[in-house]
C-alpha cells in the first residue's frame, strides 16, 4: 500500500471516528444527565456529593464508573467482562479520550493537551499505528512501522509543506519541503549523507 494510499485509509478513519466520538460523548452526557435528573426528582433531594458513582448492570457487574481520579473528573465504561472499553479524563492541563479493544490495549487516544489536540491510533498491541498532532506552528501527520517507530511523516512547518521518509534506525532517507523558492528534494544513504538532491 503506498503512502497516499494509506493517508487517505487514515483520513476515512479519522472522520469515522469523528462522528463516533461525537455520539458517544453525546449519548454518556445524555444519560449522565437524564440519570442524575431522575435520582433528583425521584428522591426529592437538591444537591447530591460523592467521590464517585458506580453503575451496575443487572447482574451486578459493575459496567461504568464516574468519579475524580488523578486530580480530575474521570468517566469509565466497561464491557460484560468488566474490562474497561472507554475513559475520558479532564485534568488541569489536558482532556483525553481513550478507547480499548477486547485486550484491553488502547487502540484509539485522542486529546486536548496544553501545546494542542492531538490523535493516535494503534494496533493490537498497542503499538501507534499512527498519530495527528496540531499545535501553534505546525500539523503533523507521522505513520509508525511494526515496532512503533516513525517512518513517513506529513507535516505543515511555518507554513511549509514536508514529507519525510525514514528507514527502520530512524534516519531519515528521503525529504521533501515546498518553500518559498519552490519545491525541493533531498535523499540521502544509511549514514544520513545526501546522495541526491533536486534542484
Amino acid at each position: 500500500m503506498s503512502t497516499d494510499e494509506r493517508i487517505e485509509k487514515i483520513e476515512r478513519q479519522l472522520v469515522r471516528m469523528r462522528w463516533f466520538n461525537r455520539c458517544l460523548i453525546i449519548c454518556i452526557f445524555l444519560s449522565l444527565v437524564i440519570g442524575l435528573t431522575f435520582l433528583l426528582v425521584r428522591s426529592s433531594v437538591k444537591e447530591i456529593r460523592a467521590n464517585s458513582f458506580i453503575i451496575e448492570d443487572e447482574n451486578g457487574k459493575q459496567r461504568a464508573l464516574f468519579g475524580v481520579r488523578l486530580g480530575g473528573p474521570c468517566l469509565v465504561l466497561m464491557d460484560e467482562y468488566g474490562k474497561p472499553n472507554a475513559h475520558l479524563v479532564a485534568l488541569k492541563d489536558s482532556c483525553t479520550l481513550s478507547l480499548s479493544d477486547d485486550n484491553n490495549e488502547a487502540c484509539i487516544v485522542m486529546g486536548v493537551y496544553k501545546h494542542g489536540p492531538s490523535l493516535t491510533l494503534a494496533d493490537e498491541n498497542g503499538k501507534p499505528s499512527a498519530s495527528l498532532s496540531v499545535n501553534k506552528d505546525n500539523s503533523v501527520l507521522s505513520l509508525h512501522g511494526e515496532n512503533g517507530e516513525t517512518r513517513a511523516g506529513l507535516a505543515v512547518f511555518e507554513n511549509k509543506p514536508n514529507l519525510s521518509l525514514t528507514d527502520e534506525n530512524g534516519k531519515e532517507r528521503a525529504g521533501m519541503n515546498v518553500g518559498k523558492i519552490g519545491p525541493y528534494l533531498m535523499l540521502s544513504d544509511e549514514n544520513c549523507v545526501p546522495v541526491w538532491t533536486a534542484p
